[in-house]
């Protein structure tokens, strides 16, 4: 249990940041989902435009410091192929 002033400020900062964290995770997700389902639904259109708003709220959660660096550039690579897939796909 914190004691000290500063152990029990730390706390509550860290209470506070983790409930911002939480936030932009959950969006995060919501747009992640957004596009699965364009992408399922087959509109091109529609996975394009939620494709764009993903990849935004992804780095923005990493500029953040949300989600590591790594990670959200694989997740937006993943994204891009398959968006590239689909879009091949309804091409052929």
């Amino acid at each position: 249990m914190a004691n000290t002033p500063g152990s029990k400020k730390a706390v509550r900062k860290i209470a506070r940041r983790t409930e911002v964290n939480t936030a932009r995770r959950s969006r995060v997700r919501t747009f992640l989902r957004k596009f699965d389902e364009a992408l399922s639904a087959g509109d091109a259109g529609a996975a394009k435009d939620a494709f764009v708003k993903a990849q935004s709220e992804l780095m923005r959660a990493v500029s953040k410091g949300v989600v590591h660096k790594n990670t959200g550039s694989r997740k937006v690579s993943r994204l891009a192929a398959a968006l590239r897939k689909m879009s091949t796909a309804s091409a052929a």
